[in-house]
């Protein structure tokens, strides 16, 4: 594979991110790397089940008076969106246009930045009003569920800056190609655990 190949858009493959054994052998490990990862939020998700609002005799906080769907309303619409602005990456990513794929990916990287921000400012909410780690047995699930989410958010965006940053001058190749188009993957996958968190967590705790 020879990274000078000078490419044009009628020239760059339909399916640069799998059109060489590099490629195909990433998208492998990946979906290897992604099933582990599901087992992990998984096992969270059913530990957070099976301790919510639990605690000791006459515990404070409860799902229903703690939560606060308008603030995590906005960090979902945050997430969801910067899902579609990685997708209209890809899609100058396919269409070799790397100027727009890293514009669309600097808008991903903003939106989740502020997403992650408004989640340190739910923590921190929580924290003041007394509903720190070891509160109870309910706290405990609750950040770590929550925070190996957000702890996944800040993967997601080191992974997109350094692979901007690394390759802003080389512009677009069959060798980097797959590489952001797996990052962009994994950026989907942390918002489908989003929508679950949000679901179970914040939404069926509101409403009981």
């Amino acid at each position: 594979m020879d990274l000078n190949t000078k490419y044009t858009p009628q020239s760059w493959p339909d399916h640069p991110e799998n059109s060489t054994l590099e490629g195909k052998n990433k998208f492998v490990g990946f979906w290897l790397f992604l099933g582990g990862e599901t087992v992990t939020f998984a096992s969270l998700f059913a530990t957070y089940l099976a301790l919510k609002n639990k605690g000791p005799s006459g515990m404070e906080f409860t799902t229903q008076g703690l939560f606060e769907l308008p603030l995590v309303f906005i960090m979902t619409m945050l997430l969801l969106t910067s899902s579609l602005t990685s997708v209209y990456a890809m899609y100058h990513m396919k269409n070799y246009n790397f100027k727009a794929m890293q514009a669309w990916l600097m808008v991903t990287v903003l939106l989740g930045a502020a997403f992650l921000g408004f989640e340190i400012y739910e923590f921190s909410h929580y924290v003041h009003l007394g509903f720190t780690f070891n509160q109870s047995a309910f706290s405990s699930a609750f950040f770590i569920l929550v925070g190996t989410h957000g702890a996944h958010v800040l993967v997601g965006l080191g992974w997109i800056i350094l692979l901007m940053v690394r390759n802003a001058k080389r512009g677009l190749n069959l060798y980097n190609a797959p590489k952001f188009y797996l990052a962009s993957l994994y950026w989907h996958f942390i918002d489908v655990v989003w929508v679950f968190i949000f679901t179970v967590v914040y939404l069926m705790g509101v409403m009981g």
